[in-house]
């Protein structure tokens, strides 16, 4: 199970990435189901960024597989991911793991999609 605590070990590893970089981007954490249990956002990050990194997080937990496999097979031709319900295309979202299982996804949303995967990255490492 995925804990509050945990979901703020994970934002702060991701932030601590961001602030690395001097990215600005949401930072979001759901549970197995998919629920929202964590949302980061600075003050001077785009509000459109909010809803994708939630999706994003959203549709790893899913699919248990980031959300760049989806955009490395739209890019390949593969379109029928464009047509499957929740699919964000575009790198970001990573699922959490403990001990093999999917406890929760990260997404993050606010710079190009594999800066935002580096910082998912960072993020799911602290777990």
């Amino acid at each position: 199970m995925l804990t509050l605590d945990d979901a703020r070990r994970v934002a702060a590893a991701a932030e601590a990435e961001a602030l690395r970089n001097e990215w600005r981007v949401v930072i979001a954490v759901v549970d197995d189901g998919g629920h929202l249990l964590y949302l980061q956002r600075g003050h001077d990050t785009q509000f459109g960024s909010v809803e994708t990194a939630i999706c994003k997080a959203h549709a790893a937990v899913a699919f248990q597989r980031p959300t760049k496999a989806s955009e490395d097979a739209v890019l390949s031709g593969r379109l029928i991911h464009l047509a499957l319900p929740g699919v964000i295309p575009a790198e970001g979202g990573v699922p959490l793991l403990r001990d093999g299982r999917v406890i929760g996804g990260l997404g993050i949303s606010g710079v190009r999609s594999f800066q935002d995967g580096q910082i998912a990255q960072a993020g799911a490492g602290a777990l």
